[in-house]
């Protein structure tokens, strides 16, 4: 993506809209702590199943399981994708997937 983080930066954040895995992967390679994205509205579409529900598509080659929320696979980078607030031009509906707005705070260790 951009390179590694400078040496003088205590915390490197990375900024997508679509989580492809390959962008994930360049910016696991470039250190950064975490990435925020979007795109998938949290699956649009989810099953509705007994403790929770199951993305049918993240409209992109993201695994389903990881459609919204926070989440972390083996040492890649925290990867937090918000649901968000709309729908795909496709099919403007959403079920068991309520829109959302994500307020993260960061903290350190």
């Amino acid at each position: 993506m951009a390179g590694a983080p400078r040496s003088d930066i205590d915390l490197a954040i990375g900024v997508t809209h679509a989580p492809y895995l390959r962008v994930i992967d360049a910016m696991a390679a470039d250190k950064l702590a975490v990435i925020f994205a979007g795109h998938t509205h949290g699956g649009q579409v989810r099953l509705p199943l007994p403790g929770g529900s199951r993305a049918l598509t993240t409209n992109c080659d993201l695994p389903t399981w990881r459609a919204r929320g926070l989440t972390r696979v083996a040492s890649e980078p925290w990867l937090h994708v918000s649901a968000g607030m709309g729908t795909s031009p496709f099919a403007r509906i959403r079920v068991a997937s309520p829109p959302e707005v994500s307020l993260v705070t960061l903290t350190s260790i």
